[in-house]
């Protein structure tokens, strides 16, 4: 991901890449040609996008101690990367779809692609706090976890007087 972000901050300049002067309203800018503007960091920008929804999904698994793992968490896990990465998709699909036809599909009051970022994207981390909230005895800090820390505590408390 490092190495992407070095990539895109260093992909050469787009001729009016962020946009010129609006010829009515000052203080606002006109964007140029889009598909001009992803020539060189679209894909690795797609990709990085992918990468960080996969390091989300990691990162949670991590946060999970080894010996609460199972076949269910792991299949739970899968399907919501293959969830989010399609949200991601089709987000960037959408407003691809716009560059090359500029025909603008709309959903639910806002064009296709912002729908997918507005609606898609957060309704894409609900699994991932489900998993946290119903999984939390399960996954994180179980019955028996919770009198090993009371136990641990009882014990600190009486080292301490």
């Amino acid at each position: 991901m490092g190495a992407l972000l070095l990539f895109i901050m260093n992909a050469e300049i787009v001729v009016n890449g962020g946009g010129i002067k609006h010829e009515i309203f000052a203080g606002m800018s006109v964007g140029g040609d889009g598909l001009e503007r992803l020539r060189y960091t679209g894909i690795p920008s797609y990709t990085f996008g992918g990468l960080l929804i996969f390091l989300i999904v990691v990162l949670c698994l991590l946060g999970i101690t080894p010996r609460k793992r199972d076949l269910q968490l792991y299949l739970f896990l899968l399907l919501t990367l293959i969830f989010s990465l399609a949200v991601w998709y089709q987000m960037i699909n959408s407003h691809l779809e716009y560059l090359e036809t500029g025909v603008t599909g709309y959903f639910m009051g806002f064009p296709t692609a912002s729908a997918w970022q507005m609606y898609g994207i957060w309704l894409s981390s609900v699994p991932l706090i489900f998993l946290y909230s119903i999984g939390f005895r399960r996954y994180v800090f179980s019955d028996s976890d919770e009198k090993e820390f009371d136990t641990l505590l009882e014990k600190n408390h009486s080292n301490d007087q």
